[in-house]
């Protein structure tokens, strides 16, 4: 792959990635609010990023391989810019990370919670049952025809 190539898919998976982080945090948004379908939209959009992402992955894949021996062939400013390029990808990939992992923390905590109401609300339509049957007998749920 060209220099001039490498350096433009470089550039192009930056911009990936700083879409994906403002996504992040859009999807914390919706995931502290509640609001499920705006989530599954931004999760829809982040996907067609992490696709594009993917296939830039792929195209630099064999130079990542020689990392250090394709640097050593650039001129001076663009090895700076490649490094820059590469190191803003590991801190946006690291942000984008820590952000999806506290989210899923969340989505963890509220599904215990929905589960603990969910046995509450068992428990609590059960003793009504238990208290109703107690207090005024058990209820004939079928007429008799036959009086």
């Amino acid at each position: 792959m060209a220099q001039d190539a490498v350096l433009a898919a470089l550039a192009k998976q930056v911009e990936c990635y700083r879409t994906l982080a403002k996504l992040a945090q859009v999807q914390h948004e919706h995931v502290q609010d509640g609001r499920t379908e705006d989530l599954l939209r931004v999760l829809a959009q982040r996907q067609e990023l992490l696709d594009r992402v993917a296939e830039l992955e792929q195209s630099l894949s064999p130079v990542k391989k020689v990392w250090s021996d394709f640097l050593e062939h650039l001129a001076g400013e663009d090895r700076t810019r490649a490094e820059s390029m590469m190191q803003q990808t590991r801190q946006l990939l690291a942000q984008i990370t820590a952000a999806d992992r506290d989210d899923a923390l969340v989505l963890q905590q509220r599904k215990l919670n929905l589960g603990k109401e969910i046995k509450q609300a068992t428990a609590a339509r059960r003793l009504n049952a238990s208290y109703a049957a107690a207090a005024y007998g058990r209820r004939q749920t079928a007429l008799d025809l036959q009086q």
